[in-house]
């Protein structure tokens, strides 16, 4: 699991990315709201952790930003503000949950763990054009036609359908996917990649999986 962990003041940025690394969780920092807004389209972050008073764009404006951009990753804030008005100001905003502070860390991890629950029991099955994923059963179907995956080429093809119309470089995927980072060969993401077209595009007339040539790839059902 990836978190954002968007806060300006360097020491909490700091306590709150050990705290989740020893819960074993992927964390990235920033402590500006315009860099926020940036890493959160270009990366597959799992839950941002979103402060309010952060310098260039401030909380709220970040929280309406990235839902008119249409990233869906759940937000917490975190914030000093603990007025009602600042809450339901959040909340409408687009965040997800509103944690004030200080607050005690495992009462941030439970909400962590609450807004994971939450993505995984609403994204159970996605879809792309025709194809179909449904991620408890790791059934995969493209017009009603059962694909076999291997696990690897399953997690590519999981990772970039929940992350559909969004251009995936190679080290986004590496960083998602321990296994092929642990790979040898050096165009291992292509090779999968070949894989997953021959299986999922192979006899279709429209193409879903798409490779932008030097910068990434992309599951979509639209010309990329």
């Amino acid at each position: 699991m990836r978190i954002l962990v968007v806060e300006d003041d360097i020491k909490i940025a700091n306590f709150i990315k050990k705290g989740l690394q020893e819960e074993s969780y992927s964390v990235d920092v920033t402590h500006h709201g315009d860099e926020a807004i940036y890493l959160a389209q270009v990366n597959p972050y799992d839950i941002i952790l979103l402060d309010l008073m952060l310098p260039g764009s401030d909380g709220m404006d970040v929280c309406k930003s990235l839902r008119t951009k249409d990233v869906s990753t759940p937000i917490i804030m975190l914030t000093a503000r603990s007025k009602l008005e600042d809450k339901i100001d959040g909340l409408d905003s687009g965040a997800d949950d509103y944690l004030t502070k200080p607050f005690a860390f495992e009462e941030l991890l439970a909400r962590i763990r609450a807004q994971l629950r939450n993505k995984s029991q609403s994204s159970a099955i996605i879809k792309v054009g025709d194809l179909t994923i449904d991620t408890n059963k790791r059934e995969v179907r493209r017009a009603e036609n059962k694909i076999v995956l291997t696990v690897k080429e399953y997690a590519l093809l999981e990772l970039l359908a929940r992350n559909a119309k969004k251009l995936l470089s190679e080290t986004i995927i590496k960083d998602n996917l321990s296994d092929m980072a642990q790979e040898t060969m050096s165009n291992i993401i292509n090779v999968y990649i070949y894989r997953l077209r021959n299986k999922i595009d192979k006899g279709f007339e429209a193409k879903l999986l798409h490779t932008v040539r030097g910068t990434g790839y992309m599951l979509s059902d639209e010309d990329v």
